[in-house]
């Protein structure tokens, strides 16, 4: 049984094999030649260039033996960070940041070992001229390859050839996102199910056959992958369905039908030979990442509080001038582990009782607002204390903004997953923050984003949160 789109002459049609292990050993000669000229680049900037007659008094014959290591060092990095996984559906933004923390590890790496061999007279300067040229070759060495070959599959060349088991909401989510992003080259050619018609059709693939047929289809076709999406109630064929793929030596892959209890991303476990599903990946559980954000976060804001220092002093006298009252006003909000904590503010509007301030959110034109309050909640300066809550450790530079105790009641019995949000610290913005979930926005949308970022933190990506930031994210058009 021929499934459909398998003809030799389509499979002729793709002219480069994509055959990862190939790949990437293309792809570790081009990195360690990089490596090398970026390393003999940097020398020459350092002793020819720059010409600086105290940089180190080695000859260039021992600089050029450092290669030995430097080489098959920085290699090992980079399959330490991931840098050597297909690149069909990973992102440029995490490749980049994987690249940029590969390279700051070989960096202190490199300085430790001339500090423990006691090397003095090697060039510190060189090492940090050849970090930032490693990088920056690199990663437009692997855009360029990346775009090439997302360019080749979006014209049908260089695909990989997969079908379906079993027809499923877990099917049409994966045939959705195959057909949303063609330059990742897969090309499904027909779905197995025991419960749909031969001929059906989903989005151009159609129902080929039955689960008992996936013997003939392996043998008939040359298949690249399967991809198993059976329905919870078919789960009694697995086994026999898994054999079946494990004999023919296709690469399989198990997309589970349960995307309403599990909306997210899984993670396994191993106890002791038993595989453990858990329910839910929170990177930030894990005490080494949990410490390091927090470190970021006790640096990051110090280092704020010095640079706006200024900003909060002449906000500080505008408010005493504008209006009577305190200049910091408090409010109670909901943070990690559901805790409350009291998150701090410049004061925005006229002093009011607790009572008449927990009636609602602030509304366009409310005249409870300050003619000075106006400016710094659109511009988000009012936000600044909270710098002093992340020193605290109530809240974090970057995750979910947390909301009043009357509003997580309300939210938690109406939005599914909704307390997902507390099982990291609050933060001063956000990925839904600078995605424009801010004010009177979707909360719906709000903690999809949210869960998101909790389910994907990365060091990278609290850095890509900042950045954006800073370009678009302190102007609030829904600050009222």
């Amino acid at each position: 049984m021929k499934a459909p789109g398998l003809r030799a002459e389509e499979r002729e049609y793709s002219v480069i094999k994509d055959n990862q292990k190939h790949l990437n050993r293309i792809q570790v000669i081009i990195d360690a030649l990089i490596i090398a000229v970026s390393y003999v680049a940097a020398w020459w900037i350092q002793f020819t260039f720059l010409a600086d007659p105290k940089a180190g008094k080695l000859p260039m014959q021992q600089y050029m033996m450092a290669l030995l290591f430097v080489i098959p060092g920085y290699l090992l990095l980079y399959d330490a960070f991931h840098l050597y996984k297909p690149k069909r559906v990973s992102g440029r933004m995490l490749e980049a940041g994987n690249l940029f923390l590969a390279n700051m590890v070989g960096l202190l790496g490199f300085i430790f070992v001339l500090f423990i061999i006691k090397e003095n007279n090697f060039s510190r300067r060189l090492i940090f001229i050849f970090t930032g040229i490693n990088f920056a070759l690199t990663l437009c060495e692997r855009n360029f390859v990346r775009t090439v070959l997302r360019d080749i599959r979006s014209r049908g060349m260089n695909l990989k050839h997969m079908i379906l088991v079993g027809y499923s909401s877990a099917a049409e989510g994966y045939i959705d996102r195959i057909f949303a992003n063609p330059q990742w080259g897969y090309k499904i050619n027909g779905i197995l199910d025991d419960n749909s018609a031969v001929g059906r059709y989903y989005h151009n693939v159609p129902v080929i056959g039955t689960t008992d047929d996936i013997d003939q289809i392996l043998e008939e076709n040359q298949l690249d992958e399967i991809a198993i999406t059976l329905g919870l109630n078919e789960y009694s064929k697995l086994k026999r369905i898994v054999a079946a793929c494990e004999k023919s030596g296709v690469h399989t892959q198990f997309v589970p039908d349960y995307t309403d209890i599990i909306p997210s991303r899984p993670y396994t476990e191993d106890l002791l030979g038993l595989p453990v599903v858990n329910i839910r990946y929170v990177p930030l559980s894990d005490t080494f990442n949990a410490l390091v954000k927090r470190t970021m976060d006790v640096v990051g804001s110090l280092m704020a509080i010095v640079l706006f220092s200024p900003v909060m002093l002449i906000t500080a006298i505008a408010i005493k001038r504008s209006s009577p009252g305190p200049l910091i006003f408090t409010q109670s909000r909901v943070g990690l582990h559901n805790q409350e904590f009291r998150m701090f503010k410049f004061r925005s509007m006229t002093v009011q009782e607790e009572s008449e301030e927990k009636k609602g959110w602030t509304t366009k034109n409310d005249p409870r607002v300050t003619k000075v309050g106006k400016v710094i909640r659109k511009t988000s300066i009012d936000e600044l204390p909270q710098l002093f809550n992340v020193l605290r450790g109530d809240m974090s530079l970057i995750g979910p903004r947390p909301e009043r105790p009357q509003y997580v009641e309300k939210f938690r019995e109406e939005i599914p997953r909704y307390m997902v949000k507390h099982q990291v610290r609050p933060g001063m913005t956000g990925w839904a923050q600078v995605n424009g979930y801010r004010g009177n926005t979707s909360i719906r949308k709000r903690i999809e984003y949210d869960i998101y970022y909790i389910e994907h933190w990365s060091v990278a990506f609290d850095i890509k949160i900042l950045i954006l930031t800073v370009f678009k994210g302190f102007i609030n058009r829904n600050a009222y």
